[in-house]
Protein backbone atom coordinates (compact mmCIF):
# COMPACT_ATOMS: atom_id res chain seq x y z
CA UNK A 1 0.00 0.00 0.00
CA UNK A 2 1.67 3.27 -1.33
CA UNK A 3 0.22 6.30 0.97
CA UNK A 4 0.27 9.43 -0.94
CA UNK A 5 -0.03 12.80 1.06
CA UNK A 6 -1.05 16.61 -1.04
CA UNK A 7 -3.38 14.43 -3.16
CA UNK A 8 -5.95 17.78 -3.29
CA UNK A 9 -3.06 19.52 -4.58
CA UNK A 10 -1.12 20.29 -8.01
CA UNK A 11 1.90 17.64 -8.08
CA UNK A 12 0.11 14.97 -5.49
CA UNK A 13 -3.25 14.60 -7.74
CA UNK A 14 -0.62 14.26 -10.64
CA UNK A 15 1.06 11.73 -8.82
CA UNK A 16 -2.18 10.20 -7.81
CA UNK A 17 -3.39 9.68 -10.87
CA UNK A 18 -0.81 8.17 -12.65
CA UNK A 19 -0.68 5.58 -9.62
CA UNK A 20 -4.42 4.76 -10.53
CA UNK A 21 -3.81 4.75 -14.13
CA UNK A 22 -1.43 1.76 -13.17
CA UNK A 23 -3.51 -0.25 -11.41
CA UNK A 24 -1.57 0.29 -7.78
CA UNK A 25 -3.62 0.67 -4.43
CA UNK A 26 -2.71 3.77 -2.92
CA UNK A 27 -4.36 5.46 0.08
CA UNK A 28 -4.84 9.54 -0.13
CA UNK A 29 -4.21 11.37 3.26
CA UNK A 30 -5.83 14.34 3.05
CA UNK A 31 -7.50 16.64 5.38
CA UNK A 32 -10.59 17.77 3.73
CA UNK A 33 -11.87 14.09 2.30
CA UNK A 34 -14.60 16.55 0.23
CA UNK A 35 -12.06 17.61 -1.54
CA UNK A 36 -9.90 13.99 -2.45
CA UNK A 37 -9.94 12.78 -6.21
CA UNK A 38 -12.26 9.76 -6.85
CA UNK A 39 -9.77 7.44 -8.44
CA UNK A 40 -9.82 3.55 -9.02
CA UNK A 41 -7.69 1.70 -6.37
CA UNK A 42 -7.93 4.27 -3.85
CA UNK A 43 -8.95 4.58 -0.14
CA UNK A 44 -9.18 8.04 1.76
CA UNK A 45 -7.83 8.86 5.05
CA UNK A 46 -8.40 11.90 6.60
CA UNK A 47 -5.29 13.50 8.56
CA UNK A 48 -3.18 16.43 8.26
CA UNK A 49 0.46 16.84 8.53
CA UNK A 50 1.81 17.23 12.35
CA UNK A 51 -1.61 15.50 13.59
CA UNK A 52 0.28 12.84 15.53
CA UNK A 53 -3.31 10.37 16.32
CA UNK A 54 -4.91 10.75 12.83
CA UNK A 55 -1.70 10.03 10.98
CA UNK A 56 -1.45 7.12 12.90
CA UNK A 57 -4.87 5.91 12.00
CA UNK A 58 -4.08 7.07 7.95
CA UNK A 59 -0.67 5.68 7.93
CA UNK A 60 -1.85 1.53 9.14
CA UNK A 61 -1.09 -0.45 6.81
CA UNK A 62 1.34 1.96 4.19
CA UNK A 63 4.34 0.68 3.35
CA UNK A 64 5.90 3.61 1.36
CA UNK A 65 4.52 7.16 2.08
CA UNK A 66 4.93 9.96 -0.55
CA UNK A 67 5.37 12.56 1.50
CA UNK A 68 4.93 16.06 -0.42
CA UNK A 69 6.20 18.65 1.30
CA UNK A 70 4.07 21.27 3.08
CA UNK A 71 3.09 24.18 2.12
CA UNK A 72 5.48 26.87 2.85
CA UNK A 73 5.05 28.13 6.61
CA UNK A 74 6.43 29.60 9.32
CA UNK A 75 6.91 26.00 11.53
CA UNK A 76 6.70 23.53 7.98
CA UNK A 77 9.61 21.89 9.07
CA UNK A 78 8.14 21.02 12.64
CA UNK A 79 5.30 20.11 10.51
CA UNK A 80 7.04 17.46 8.40
CA UNK A 81 8.85 15.93 11.24
CA UNK A 82 5.95 15.21 13.51
CA UNK A 83 4.22 13.64 10.40
CA UNK A 84 7.60 11.34 9.70
CA UNK A 85 7.77 10.85 13.18
CA UNK A 86 4.11 8.89 12.86
CA UNK A 87 4.96 7.26 9.92
CA UNK A 88 7.60 5.65 11.19
CA UNK A 89 5.51 5.23 14.57
CA UNK A 90 2.75 3.52 11.95
CA UNK A 91 5.34 1.37 10.73
CA UNK A 92 5.81 3.06 7.25
CA UNK A 93 8.88 1.18 5.96
CA UNK A 94 9.79 3.85 3.07
CA UNK A 95 9.70 7.95 2.67
CA UNK A 96 9.60 9.46 -0.70
CA UNK A 97 9.69 13.20 0.10
CA UNK A 98 10.11 15.93 -2.73
CA UNK A 99 13.01 18.42 -1.41
CA UNK A 100 14.16 21.28 -3.70
CA UNK A 101 17.88 21.07 -5.18
CA UNK A 102 20.75 22.08 -3.48
CA UNK A 103 19.41 21.76 0.32
CA UNK A 104 21.45 22.58 2.59
CA UNK A 105 21.89 24.85 5.53
CA UNK A 106 23.32 27.16 4.06
CA UNK A 107 21.15 27.52 0.76
CA UNK A 108 20.52 31.35 -0.82
CA UNK A 109 17.31 29.72 -1.22
CA UNK A 110 15.83 29.90 2.53
CA UNK A 111 13.31 27.45 1.61
CA UNK A 112 15.88 24.98 0.80
CA UNK A 113 17.38 25.23 4.25
CA UNK A 114 13.53 23.67 5.26
CA UNK A 115 14.43 20.88 2.76
CA UNK A 116 17.67 19.97 4.21
CA UNK A 117 16.58 20.02 7.90
CA UNK A 118 13.80 17.69 6.90
CA UNK A 119 16.16 15.27 5.08
CA UNK A 120 18.08 15.25 7.97
CA UNK A 121 15.40 14.03 10.55
CA UNK A 122 14.22 11.42 8.05
CA UNK A 123 17.86 10.16 7.88
CA UNK A 124 18.30 10.26 11.47
CA UNK A 125 14.85 7.85 11.80
CA UNK A 126 16.91 4.91 9.92
CA UNK A 127 13.79 4.54 7.89
CA UNK A 128 14.24 3.59 4.39
CA UNK A 129 14.28 6.86 1.76
CA UNK A 130 14.31 8.45 -1.99
CA UNK A 131 14.82 12.35 -2.02
CA UNK A 132 13.33 13.44 -4.75
CA UNK A 133 14.98 17.07 -5.28
CA UNK A 134 13.03 19.13 -7.67
CA UNK A 135 14.49 22.53 -9.37
CA UNK A 136 11.53 25.53 -9.72
CA UNK A 137 8.56 24.43 -11.18
CA UNK A 138 8.05 25.63 -15.08
CA UNK A 139 4.66 26.04 -14.11
CA UNK A 140 5.40 29.08 -12.47
CA UNK A 141 7.89 30.47 -14.66
CA UNK A 142 4.38 32.39 -16.40
CA UNK A 143 3.66 33.83 -12.77
CA UNK A 144 6.57 35.55 -12.58
CA UNK A 145 5.14 38.74 -14.87
CA UNK A 146 3.67 41.45 -13.48
CA UNK A 147 0.55 42.78 -14.74
CA UNK A 148 3.13 45.66 -16.59
CA UNK A 149 4.53 42.62 -19.01
CA UNK A 150 7.91 42.48 -16.80
CA UNK A 151 9.78 40.15 -14.93
CA UNK A 152 11.44 41.84 -12.04
CA UNK A 153 13.94 39.85 -9.63
CA UNK A 154 17.50 39.79 -7.99
CA UNK A 155 18.26 36.47 -10.33
CA UNK A 156 21.09 38.87 -12.47
CA UNK A 157 22.31 36.60 -15.77
CA UNK A 158 21.99 33.53 -13.40
CA UNK A 159 20.41 29.74 -14.91
CA UNK A 160 17.89 27.94 -13.99
CA UNK A 161 17.35 24.29 -15.26
CA UNK A 162 13.24 24.51 -14.07
CA UNK A 163 11.24 21.45 -14.64
CA UNK A 164 7.55 20.92 -15.27
CA UNK A 165 5.39 19.09 -12.06
CA UNK A 166 4.22 16.55 -14.89
CA UNK A 167 8.03 15.46 -15.22
CA UNK A 168 8.19 15.14 -11.82
CA UNK A 169 5.07 13.36 -11.68
CA UNK A 170 6.16 10.68 -13.94
CA UNK A 171 9.37 10.53 -11.77
CA UNK A 172 7.83 9.88 -8.49
CA UNK A 173 5.01 7.56 -10.14
CA UNK A 174 7.76 5.31 -11.32
CA UNK A 175 9.73 5.69 -7.87
CA UNK A 176 7.54 4.59 -5.87
CA UNK A 177 6.57 1.05 -7.11
CA UNK A 178 10.31 0.57 -7.44
CA UNK A 179 12.41 -1.25 -4.86
CA UNK A 180 15.28 -0.07 -6.72
CA UNK A 181 15.93 3.74 -4.91
CA UNK A 182 16.82 2.92 -2.00
CA UNK A 183 18.37 5.66 0.08
CA UNK A 184 18.84 7.67 -3.48
CA UNK A 185 18.78 11.65 -4.16
CA UNK A 186 17.67 12.25 -7.55
CA UNK A 187 18.17 16.21 -8.82
CA UNK A 188 14.74 16.25 -10.94
CA UNK A 189 15.57 19.40 -13.43
CA UNK A 190 14.53 20.24 -17.01
CA UNK A 191 16.57 19.70 -20.14
CA UNK A 192 18.55 22.99 -20.04
CA UNK A 193 19.09 26.11 -17.69
CA UNK A 194 17.86 29.62 -19.02
CA UNK A 195 18.38 33.08 -17.85
CA UNK A 196 15.05 35.13 -16.90
CA UNK A 197 16.06 37.43 -20.29
CA UNK A 198 15.40 33.79 -22.37
CA UNK A 199 12.62 33.30 -20.71
CA UNK A 200 11.01 36.42 -20.96
CA UNK A 201 11.96 36.17 -24.97
CA UNK A 202 9.84 32.77 -24.81
CA UNK A 203 7.06 33.75 -23.13
CA UNK A 204 6.74 37.15 -25.46
CA UNK A 205 6.41 34.78 -28.58
CA UNK A 206 4.54 32.19 -26.77
CA UNK A 207 1.43 35.12 -24.91
CA UNK A 208 1.97 37.25 -28.08
CA UNK A 209 2.80 40.40 -26.09
CA UNK A 210 6.11 41.95 -25.05
CA UNK A 211 8.09 40.70 -22.16
CA UNK A 212 11.31 41.67 -20.80
CA UNK A 213 13.63 40.82 -17.30
CA UNK A 214 14.59 43.82 -15.27
CA UNK A 215 17.11 42.81 -12.39
CA UNK A 216 16.78 44.16 -9.31
CA UNK A 217 19.21 44.48 -6.72
CA UNK A 218 18.51 42.37 -3.00
CA UNK A 219 17.39 45.36 -1.02
CA UNK A 220 15.32 46.43 -4.16
CA UNK A 221 13.81 43.06 -4.53
CA UNK A 222 12.95 43.22 -0.43
CA UNK A 223 11.24 46.52 -0.60
CA UNK A 224 9.18 46.13 -3.50
CA UNK A 225 7.70 42.84 -1.74
CA UNK A 226 7.54 44.48 1.41
CA UNK A 227 4.28 45.91 0.33
CA UNK A 228 2.23 42.95 0.11
CA UNK A 229 1.82 42.66 3.87
CA UNK A 230 3.50 39.09 3.88
CA UNK A 231 5.30 38.06 7.14
CA UNK A 232 9.06 38.44 6.64
CA UNK A 233 10.13 34.52 6.50
CA UNK A 234 7.72 34.07 3.37
CA UNK A 235 8.91 37.56 1.62
CA UNK A 236 12.42 36.22 2.43
CA UNK A 237 11.61 33.21 0.27
CA UNK A 238 10.41 34.93 -2.59
CA UNK A 239 13.29 37.38 -3.18
CA UNK A 240 15.86 34.20 -2.51
CA UNK A 241 14.46 32.28 -4.97
CA UNK A 242 15.51 34.96 -7.19
CA UNK A 243 18.96 35.44 -5.58
CA UNK A 244 19.65 31.44 -5.87
CA UNK A 245 19.19 31.64 -9.64
CA UNK A 246 21.88 34.41 -9.52
CA UNK A 247 23.94 32.52 -7.29
CA UNK A 248 23.96 29.40 -9.98
CA UNK A 249 22.73 26.90 -7.30
CA UNK A 250 20.20 26.38 -9.81
CA UNK A 251 22.01 26.12 -13.06
CA UNK A 252 23.25 22.39 -13.02
CA UNK A 253 21.08 20.19 -15.46
CA UNK A 254 20.40 16.48 -14.84
CA UNK A 255 19.57 12.95 -16.66
CA UNK A 256 17.64 11.96 -13.50
CA UNK A 257 13.96 12.22 -15.35
CA UNK A 258 14.77 10.99 -18.84
CA UNK A 259 16.69 8.13 -16.57
CA UNK A 260 13.95 6.80 -14.14
CA UNK A 261 11.08 7.77 -16.54
CA UNK A 262 12.10 6.85 -20.22
CA UNK A 263 11.30 9.93 -21.78
CA UNK A 264 13.31 13.64 -21.57
CA UNK A 265 12.09 16.47 -20.00
CA UNK A 266 10.17 19.08 -21.12
CA UNK A 267 11.62 22.43 -22.23
CA UNK A 268 9.92 26.04 -21.46
CA UNK A 269 9.11 26.47 -25.13
CA UNK A 270 7.36 23.35 -25.34
CA UNK A 271 5.67 23.93 -21.52
CA UNK A 272 4.29 27.07 -23.15
CA UNK A 273 3.56 25.57 -26.51
CA UNK A 274 1.11 23.10 -24.69
CA UNK A 275 -0.35 25.82 -22.58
Amino acid sequence: MIGVTGATGQLGGRIARRLAASGVPQRLIVRDPARAPELPGAEVAQAAYGEHAALLNALDGVDTLLLLSATESADRVSLHKATVDAAVAAGVRRIVYTSFVGASPSATFTFARDHWHTEEHVRGTGVDFTFLRDNLYLDFVPGFVGEDGVIRGPAGDGRVAAVSRDDVADVAAAVLVSEAHSGMTYDLTGPSAFTLTEAATLLTEAQGRPVRYEPETLDEAYRSREGYGAPPWEVAGWVTSYAAIASGELSAVSSAVEDLTGHPPISLANYLAKT
